[in-house]
């Protein structure tokens, strides 16, 4: 007769985890990738289908989080009229930024950007993608590091819609409540990050800027 089962009934049982393909070449190919990687605040009108926002929501959903609770709300908007809300709210809170709430260095390290606070993105993307961030889950329980989790989250948002060959801008306007009003959610969720999603301009231009060099952002202990 075979043993029973002893799995503890709170623990999952698990399975083999075996990364495929050269870490080093597949490492590098990515970043030959994601180098390419800009924000975009000129995007085409140019429709992208729901499926493909569906996969990459997938893919950002793939993302570790506090005792895989996974606090995050994915809510994508295509609908004209309520992207052209979403756009006049968040240009009220930067009209605000812009003339009273930013300090003169921090408009001084925007200004090489030209940044202001018209946002016709909102309105030309073809795709808002505002995630929200759970504060307890939708039974009520309890959540464990939900900026660290959404903020994962969110990068491999980012970086899944690049590799698909779509832009994106992290856009945050502040404070964010609004969205949670012409979006209908409910109060345990919070604004975390607008993103429109879509493809860039014909004409699209962005700012000549540098990532710091590896030495800069890596520290090493031997």
């Amino acid at each position: 007769m075979s043993d029973p089962d002893t799995t503890p009934p709170t623990m999952k049982k698990h399975t083999p985890y075996r990364p495929t393909d050269d870490p080093l070449t597949v490492a590098r190919d990515l970043n030959r990738i994601l180098a390419q990687r800009r924000s975009i605040r000129h995007f085409s009108t140019k429709p992208v289908p729901q499926e493909l926002i569906e996969e990459l929501v997938r893919a950002a959903g793939t993302a570790p989080s506090g005792a895989n609770k996974q606090p995050w709300r994915f809510v994508a908007v295509s609908d004209p009229a309520l992207k052209s809300q979403i756009r006049a709210g968040a240009e009220a809170e930067e009209r605000e930024f812009y003339a009273h709430r930013a300090s003169k260095r921090w408009l001084d390290d925007l200004a090489p950007l030209g940044t202001d606070s018209d946002k016709p993105f909102l309105d030309d993307a073809p795709w808002l993608i505002v995630i929200f961030k759970l504060v307890h889950d939708d039974d009520g329980g309890q959540v464990y590091y939900i900026d660290e989790s959404v903020g994962i989250a969110a990068g491999m948002f980012l970086a899944a819609s690049h590799l698909a060959g779509l832009a994106t801008l992290t856009h945050t306007p502040s404070p964010m409540k609004f969205l949670c009003e012409i979006l209908n959610r409910p109060k345990y969720e919070r604004p975390f990050l607008l993103i429109p999603v879509g493809y860039p301009a014909d004409d699209c231009m962005v700012p000549d800027i540098t990532r710091k060099p590896l030495n800069e952002v890596m520290v090493v202990h031997r």
